[in-house]
């Protein structure tokens, strides 16, 4: 990869914010940090070992030309609206999923930050965990034949007050478990095999006593064949991630984030001629989550070299992302 050093600036330096600040890319620089929680920067720039300065407001990093890269981890409703403000202050920006509160105001972003020739990714980091790119180098390579269908399971199971916090207030979050871990989902679908259209949907509170659902049940169907059946879930009482892939040939079960999630484990089961229970090899990775550094050494290599083909996110996957999550919720 193309790894120019590059100057950073975090604005939101709650969990995810600070993932971002431990993996910056090697000789990167974290030039500002801004939190509307002045305790949450102070936290933030003892993750780096050089002076950081702790931006007293958003206008100090906008106009710092010399900064080249806009992180911007908040709370959904107000990506868009500072992922604009750097865009149109000629920064390149990773925006955190899912990026804005509507397909509306994503696609506004898209507009401007075509229009000013900047490089925008959205935060979908679940792409660069190494089993799901593994498995897209299997249903790449034509091996095992063509898709027939994908299953996917992903879900936790909140925490005592889980239904007081801003992911339970639609005016903030723009949506419940479709939106959170729905749209990682989704995404999913799309990274592996590509444009997806939406079938069905359901969304229900099951549990949790809030404005916005705490289960979706959506299938999609990829434009070049097969099918994706997918529940998200935030009362998987034991923390879940779980996606199977079948093909003509072979079927990909990955099991696993590290964590909570439990060890990230990829089962490869080939069929064989005459049938009958398949012969598998099966591979696990290590608790430590390289996707985050892998996300951003991909944001900087397309930022360096413009005719670089990303993995990661981009803004036009993005606006497919909330095609099918606008969808979803009008069905």
């Amino acid at each position: 990869m193309n790894m120019k050093p590059k100057v950073f600036a975090v604005v939101g330096c709650g969990l995810i914010g600070c993932k971002r600040i431990a993996s910056l890319p090697p000789g990167s620089t974290l030039k500002y940090v801004f939190d509307i929680v002045p305790a949450n920067a102070e936290r933030a720039v003892q993750l780096v070992d050089y002076p950081v300065t702790i931006a007293s407001n958003l206008e100090a990093i906008m106009v710092d030309q010399s900064v080249d890269i806009v992180l911007i981890a908040t709370s959904h409703h107000e990506l868009a609206s500072i992922a604009l403000r750097a865009v149109q202050s000629g920064h390149h920006v990773l925006v955190e999923k899912p990026g804005a509160m509507s397909r509306n105001d994503i696609e506004q972003l898209r507009l401007i930050a075509n229009e000013v020739d900047v490089v925008v990714h959205v935060g979908y980091n679940h792409r660069f965990h190494p089993s799901l790119l593994e498995a897209k180098k299997i249903i790449e390579s034509n091996r095992f034949g063509k898709l027939l269908w994908m299953r996917g399971r992903y879900g936790h199971g909140g925490r005592p007050g889980y239904e007081k916090e801003w992911r339970a207030n639609r005016s903030i979050s723009g949506g419940g478990e479709l939106v959170d871990q729905g749209s990682h989902l989704i995404d999913i679908c799309r990274h592996l095999c590509g444009d997806m259209e939406h079938v069905f949907s359901k969304t229900q509170n099951s549990f949790w006593n809030t404005d916005v659902e705490d289960n979706v049940f959506f299938a999609l169907q990829p434009t070049t064949g097969g099918f994706a059946w997918m529940h998200a879930s935030w009362t998987e009482w034991k923390n879940l991630f779980s996606f199977e892939i079948t093909l003509e040939r072979a079927k990909i079960d990955i099991s696993g984030l590290g964590g909570s999630y439990g060890v990230e484990t990829l089962t490869l089961y080939e069929m064989q001629p005459e049938m009958g229970p398949p012969p598998s090899t099966t591979r696990t990775w290590d608790e430590s989550d390289a996707s985050w550094n892998l996300e951003l050494e991909d944001l900087v290599s397309h930022i360096n070299n413009p005719h670089y083909t990303p993995t990661g996110t981009t803004l036009d996957g993005a606006v497919a992302v909330w095609d099918i999550i606008e969808k979803a919720y009008r069905a």
